[in-house]
Parts: C-alpha cells; sequence; structure tokens
C-alpha cells in the first residue's frame, strides 16, 4: 500500500495546492492517506504547523461559506460524500484577487485542498450527507468566526458558478 501524495500548485490562484492521495481499493473499500507532516507541513511557511483538526457534517444542499481569516492555513476535504469545493482569493496586492476555483471533492474524485490565509473557503453538499475535514495551522490563537471575513455566496461581482441556486445556508452566510 503506498501512502504517497501528487502534489500540485493551482493553475488558477497561486498559493493553493492540490494533494491527490494514492488510494488502495480491494472488495472490502478503500484506505487513503490525509497527512503525511513532511510532506504537507512543508508547503507551510518555515515553523509553522498544525495545530487542530475539525469536522463538520452537512446535509444535501448546504452550502457554508464563504468565510477566511488572515492567518489560518486549512487543508480541506470530504472524508464522506461529495461536494464542490471553492476557494476566492481575497489577497488585495495579488494578480488573482477575487478570482476563484472550484473541485469537485468525493469517493471518485478523492483530493485534498490547501487553501492559505486571506482566502474565502466554501463548500456545497452534492450528495446526500458529506463530512467535511478541516486541518488548520496558524501562529498564536485560533481565529473564530465572530473575527473572520465572509462573502456573500452569490456575490455577483466574483461570480462563482455554484451547482445550485437556493442552497440551505445559515444566518451567517444568508447576510
Amino acid at each position: 500500500m503506498s501512502i504517497e501524495f501528487k502534489i500540485q500548485e493551482s493553475s488558477v490562484i497561486r498559493g493553493v495546492y492540490i494533494l491527490t492521495p494514492s488510494i488502495s481499493e480491494d472488495e472490502r473499500g478503500n484506505i487513503w492517506t490525509s497527512f503525511l507532516k513532511a510532506e504537507v507541513e512543508g508547503l507551510l511557511p518555515k515553523g509553522l504547523h498544525f495545530k487542530h483538526d475539525k469536522f463538520s457534517t452537512s446535509k444535501h444542499n448546504v452550502l457554508r461559506g464563504i468565510h477566511g481569516d488572515t492567518k489560518s492555513w486549512k487543508l480541506v476535504t470530504c472524508v464522506y460524500g461529495e461536494i464542490q469545493q471553492v476557494v476566492v482569493d481575497m489577497r488585495q496586492d495579488s494578480p488573482t484577487y477575487r478570482q476563484w476555483q472550484s473541485f469537485t471533492i468525493g469517493r471518485d474524485e478523492q483530493r485534498l485542498i490547501l487553501v492559505p490565509p486571506n482566502m474565502g473557503n466554501a463548500y456545497y453538499v452534492r450528495s446526500p450527507e458529506a463530512v467535511y475535514h478541516y486541518k488548520l495551522a496558524y501562529d498564536g490563537d485560533y481565529i473564530d468566526a465572530d473575527e473572520q471575513f465572509s462573502i456573500s455566496w452569490n456575490d455577483d461581482s466574483i461570480g462563482i458558478r455554484w451547482i445550485a441556486d437556493n442552497p440551505i445556508l445559515s444566518a451567517r452566510d444568508a447576510k
């Protein structure tokens, strides 16, 4: 069984990395690695390490995000179900400012996305249910929701092509 990753930088947004794990599959199902410290933390700024993990379970047609902050690196994936993952570049000095990239993540297209600080992060649940995983790296204390930035999921100036027109949103995301 191999525990390697194919790692490539996004061709759309500099600093975003797509990690595709090797997957071993047999009649029982499959197994894959979501994190290798040396390989993944090698993509972070020197001295920065992942500090904690979060999981989120969501039902079909739920859209979570677009949220971000100024210091958190997020390694995100879908460990069960299928999602449309979106990353939006909110770095004002970036040549791709306000540009976005979308990824399908699920059993047939398993991958992890490394999202740098100052990027909006969001996902839409395509399957009946999905389990989303975040691995977070940051200096100091964690920046929670009240200190994060939020962008409207349907902001016309960004123009994300979501696969849903009327998703289920939290009160925060509906604003």
